[in-house]
This record gives C-alpha cells, structure tokens and sequence, in this order.
C-alpha cells in the first residue's frame, strides 16, 4: 500500500498539483491521506465523514454526509483521499459539498478505482473490480463477515483472498472472545 501511496504522490506532483489541504473521506481514507500528507510534505490535513456501507458488501441506498468539512476551504486547491473508489457516490457527494463550500479546485485521489464508479477519480494507483480489506479494516472484516458465516467460511474467504492465517485465526479468537 505504501508503495502505491509512493506512486500516487507521484502522479500528484507529475500533474503540478500543489493542494492547499488534504481532505480524508473517514475511515477508509484517514490511513492513505495522512501518508499522503507526509509523501506530499503537505501538514494542512482534514477530514469529512460519510455513512454509506452498512456491513461487508452491504450499503444504504444513498450515502450521507454525517461529518462535514470544519475549516475555511473558499478558493483552496483541496486533493480528497479515499482508499477506493467503488459505487464513487461517497467521492461525489464529499467533491460536491467542498465545492458548495466555496472550494476552488477540488481533485481526488484513490488507491483503487473499479470500473463501474460514478467517479472516476483525478489520480488513482490500480484499477480492479475485486473485493479490496485494507489492513486499517482487517478485523472489522472479519467481525461483520462473523455475523453472515460460519468460521470456516469466513476462514475460506479470507484465506483465498490473501489474509495471513495466522492473523485471521487471532482476530477470530478475541471475536468470539469477545476481545473486539
């Protein structure tokens, strides 16, 4: 992910885009905009929250606004961060209420970008239809995938897509440990 977020900053600096701020879409993109702010040597950080996803792979029908921007964005250049753009609802509805703010240049950029997004964003790193679990969002995955399977079940999914054994077993454990 690092390397992607390397990449990224890349492509950022490659197109002259100097963001006055960088806005996180919490909580999937708290993690990759805060490395970006780093990468970009840019401090100026905030934040907006959408509800959109109920549950894995489960979303409400349309997202909602639940924490808008707190500072002063009128005629700032703002780069958005997300992890992935999937429906690209979340991404439209957070461009949509920076720029009614008054913001001046609003881009986005994701890690992933699915083909079948609303949005396709300004900068991303890897385009996949796959299902994505970032590592900020492991055990969060297999807490709501807990409530749908049975353990082997989840351990099949899990393990096929990639997740180390011996962490899902771990996150398993304090789950039905009731440890989070």
């Amino acid at each position: 992910i690092y390397e992607m977020l390397l990449s990224l900053a890349d492509k950022i600096r490659r197109d002259n885009f100097n963001p006055d701020l960088i806005v996180g879409v919490c909580r999937g993109g708290w993690p990759p905009a805060r490395v970006m702010s780093d990468l970009l040597g840019n401090p100026k950080l905030a934040n907006v929250s959408v509800e959109f996803y109920v549950d894995v792979a489960e979303t409400k029908s349309k997202p909602v606004l639940t924490q808008p921007i707190t500072i002063p964005v009128n005629g700032k250049r703002i780069l958005i961060l997300d992890d992935v753009a999937d429906t690209g609802k979340t991404l439209k509805i957070v461009r949509d209420h920076l720029l009614s703010k008054g913001a001046g240049e609003v881009k986005i950029a994701t890690i992933y970008y699915k083909p079948w997004s609303i949005i396709t964003p300004d900068y991303y790193e890897r385009e996949t239809k796959r299902w994505i679990v970032f590592p900020w969002e492991r055990k969060e995955t297999v807490r709501n995938l807990m409530r749908k399977y049975k353990v082997e079940e989840v351990r099949r999914r899990l393990i096929s897509g990639g997740m180390n054994p011996d962490l899902l077993n771990r996150f398993i454990k304090d789950i039905m440990e009731n440890k989070g």
